[in-house]
């Protein structure tokens, strides 16, 4: 690998870990949005597999109500195993400008959600079909983008979770979505031994940035942070959604 190769994997998940330390989440998000500025979204999306993977099963193991949650949540974990691989297997597999266009505009819906607090509401009645349809979308969404927050995180949000169950809720998603991304990468040839060892060395500056992030979140105002996580983010997106018509 080449030395400027390997600078730019490490910074972004730098970057990327350190966001997850100090909020909790956005790993994926992050290293989709910072990666595309210099290697397609599919390129970026293999490198995301074993940091993923790592940080939301320590994520999702934290917690004591994993039974509990895998009961209620499970239509909506097989849902996006599910999409993701279906989207893998119908969507076009180029890295064409629709990849990088899908991902600007994923990574700016989760940002104007995040931006402008959206609270949704999720009645119990209705879990047993909003649960797969939003499992269902956000296997696509990752299929296409390599991001996997849009619808997840939203609908995990709009249930009304304690704050502990909702962090490791999450992480049960993010671990469903990078299994099956994983899968579905390997299936096409996308995620092979070079690929799996360059993810494996991302993880040490993932790592690292989580570190720093969690020693960071008790001393600067969480939602200061996040407004500027958000606006950085939406940027990241818009200039991904033009960058076919800025190049």
């Amino acid at each position: 690998m080449e030395t400027s190769f390997l600078l730019a994997v490490g910074a972004s998940f730098l970057v990327a870990g350190f966001v997850k330390g100090v909020v909790g989440l956005g790993l994926p998000t992050v290293a989709m949005g910072t990666l595309s500025l210099v290697m397609p979204p599919v390129q970026a999306a293999a490198l995301l597999i074993v940091p993923s993977m790592v940080t939301n099963v320590w994520q999702l193991a934290a917690g004591s109500g994993l039974r509990a949650l895998l009961h209620r949540l499970w239509p909506m974990l097989a849902a996006v195993m599910a999409g993701t691989l279906a989207g893998g297997a119908l969507l076009p597999q180029d890295s064409g400008t629709w990849a990088v266009v899908a991902l600007g505009v994923a990574l700016m819906l989760y940002a104007l959600a995040g931006l402008f607090s959206l609270q949704l509401r999720v009645p119990a009645r209705h879990e047993a079909w909003l649960g797969p349809m939003a499992g269902a979308a956000t296997g696509l969404v990752t299929a296409a983008t390599g991001v996997f927050v849009i619808p997840a995180v939203p609908y995990l949000q709009a249930l009304g979770l304690a704050r502990d169950a909702l962090v490791q809720a999450l992480g049960l998603a993010f671990t469903a979505s990078t299994v099956a991304l994983a899968a579905s990468l390997a299936l096409h040839g996308d995620f092979n031994l070079s690929a799996a060892g360059a993810s494996a060395y991302a993880l040490l500056p993932t790592l690292a940035g989580m570190l720093a992030g969690q020693w960071l979140r008790g001393r600067i105002a969480p939602q200061v942070f996040k407004r500027c996580f958000f606006a950085g983010l939406f940027a990241l997106g818009l200039h991904a959604a033009l960058k076919p018509w800025l190049a």
